[in-house]
């Protein structure tokens, strides 16, 4: 297919070699563990939920309301984190979430109310977002083009592993100490991570700061979204986003409800799908380095598109049953792993001396469009797959077009890439 060679590839035109100092394992581990933030917040108290909502007396889905707040805080928060830290550094501001964070997992653990512990959650999520946006802005500091490509790649697949022991962790928790004891932990994870923060070094030097006011940083949004380029990485992050959480709200209707799957054997139908997203994230690291970016980008997309319409297929008629609906939904899945990373180094690539405010916009809108995709499901919900099969679907196909973004793009762009 002649596609993916006209894609002009800014990742070949890069140094691939660190451009400030070269991190060993600790600082690495420190940015998977700020990766990881938005699973360790949410996975965690997972099973807790049921006891929750009796414990606090709330009614019919309050307790659910907390994720989708939590999601809400943590989308637009990271729009104000990435023009902080391009000013004042990543450290300081990573620093200040944390300190959020730790303080909202309190008032989490304190919440004598639904309402509360909702409020609670977003003051938690506006903190916890600032370690998830800044870290890639972070790897981007420290690497660039495909090398920084195959970083992202490595710490998401060392990421990974959080929702996969969260819920267990997070039931043991709950049956030795409450579901109040969760989020003591939380506070405790924010606290050791911050002193494990403050014991790496600054990542964004003083003279790559952008000097601008943060009024003035803050319309630097405008400016980014109108690249082309930038509005076609974004792209496809955001509708596979929309896509993956279609799928995180659907599959245990499909699972448990449709295909009576019982309810202790979805955690292994849904940890497939995060073995799928490790495995394709090490391939990419791989792949990246001799294709690029830009390419193996494509190849995620097209290979997302095309596994999304077999999801609606098998949804929508029936065909193979439970693993008819299950195998297509592990390949959409681990698309993840080729499409993430990619999509969030390309943005960056364009506008390095931004990085944490590209970071923070591709983040917002991905996790944007995770509400918008999980919202649809519950609307058209009618007890079959149905609905979150074609959600999937026109979600792959928006995800393959956005790639028509990336195809050569006008002279005034061309000028600003080779600024770069």
């Amino acid at each position: 297919m002649s596609f993916p060679s006209r894609i002009r590839s800014s990742s070949n035109r890069i140094m691939t070699e660190p451009v400030t100092l070269k991190p060993g394992w600790y600082v690495l581990s420190v940015l998977s563990l700020l990766m990881g933030f938005a699973s360790i917040s949410t996975d965690l108290y997972l099973p807790a939920m049921p006891l929750m909502a009796k414990s606090l007396g709330a009614g019919h889905g309050m307790i659910e309301l907390t994720v989708s707040g939590y999601l809400i805080g943590f989308s637009l928060g990271q729009l104000v984190w990435g023009p902080i830290s391009d000013r004042y550094g990543r450290r300081p501001s990573v620093a200040a979430g944390l300190i959020m964070f730790v303080i909202g997992s309190a008032g989490c653990a304190l919440a004598d109310s639904a309402h509360h512990l909702i409020a609670w959650r977003i003051i938690q999520a506006l903190g916890a977002c600032a370690g998830v946006a800044l870290s890639r802005a972070m790897v981007r500091d420290l690497y660039e083009g495909n090398r920084g490509a195959q970083m992202l790649s490595t710490l998401i697949t060392v990421m990974a592993v959080a929702p996969l022991i969260g819920p267990t962790v997070g039931g043991q928790i709950l049956s030795l100490s409450g579901w109040r004891a969760i989020f003591w932990v939380l506070v405790g994870v924010g606290l050791v991570t911050l002193v494990a923060l403050l014991t790496i070094p600054e990542t964004l030097p003083v003279n790559r700061r952008n000097k601008e006011p943060l009024h003035v940083a803050m319309k630097s949004y405008i400016e980014i979204v109108k690249s082309q380029r930038v509005l076609g990485y974004i792209g496809t992050g955001a509708f596979l986003y929309a896509g993956m959480y279609a799928y995180v709200a659907g599959t245990p209707s499909a699972y448990i409800s449709y295909y009576h799957v019982p309810a202790e054997k979805y955690g292994l139908l849904f940890g497939l799908g995060i073995v799928g997203i490790m495995s394709a994230n090490i391939l990419n690291s791989r792949l990246v380095l001799r294709y690029g970016y830009d390419r193996v980008l494509f190849w995620g997309c097209f290979v997302c598109a095309f596994s999304s319409l077999f999801v609606a297929f098998a949804a929508g008629t029936g065909w193979g049953g439970l693993w008819g609906l299950v195998v297509p939904l592990f390949v959409f899945a681990s698309t993840t792993g080729l499409i993430v990373a990619n999509s969030i180094t390309g943005a960056m690539a364009l506008f390095p001396e931004r990085a944490g405010t590209v970071s923070a916009l591709t983040g917002a809108l991905q996790y944007g469009s995770g509400i918008i995709g999980s919202g649809l499901v519950g609307v058209f919900a009618d007890k079959t797959p149905w609905p979150m099969g074609w959600i999937i679907a026109v979600c792959g196909i928006g995800c393959l077009l956005s790639t028509l973004l990336l195809l050569p793009a006008s002279s005034d762009e061309d000028r600003q890439m080779r600024t770069i």
